[in-house]
């Protein structure tokens, strides 16, 4: 696989890409491993971007002097 950075449309685009050609089942095997490897790259920059894009997100919160605050994210609320 080359070194290029893909956001992560083009990494789900080519995921799915990926799990067409092998769903099809006429890969060969040598070519089937290698698209799996591609598609695990893809999944882990899946992961990476949106983990990224999750430290980014804001909530916005009231203080007790009806301020709005900005606070991390917080996957529990």
């Amino acid at each position: 696989m080359d070194k290029k950075e893909y956001s992560f449309e083009e990494s789900l685009e080519k995921l799915e890409s990926i799990v067409s050609s092998l769903e099809k089942g006429d890969v060969p095997l040598d070519e089937s491993i290698k698209l799996f490897e591609e598609g695990t790259a893809m999944i882990a920059n899946c992961n990476k971007l949106l983990e990224n894009a999750e430290q980014k997100v804001k909530m916005l919160q009231i203080d007790e002097n009806g301020d709005p605050n900005e606070v991390p994210f917080d996957e529990g609320e």
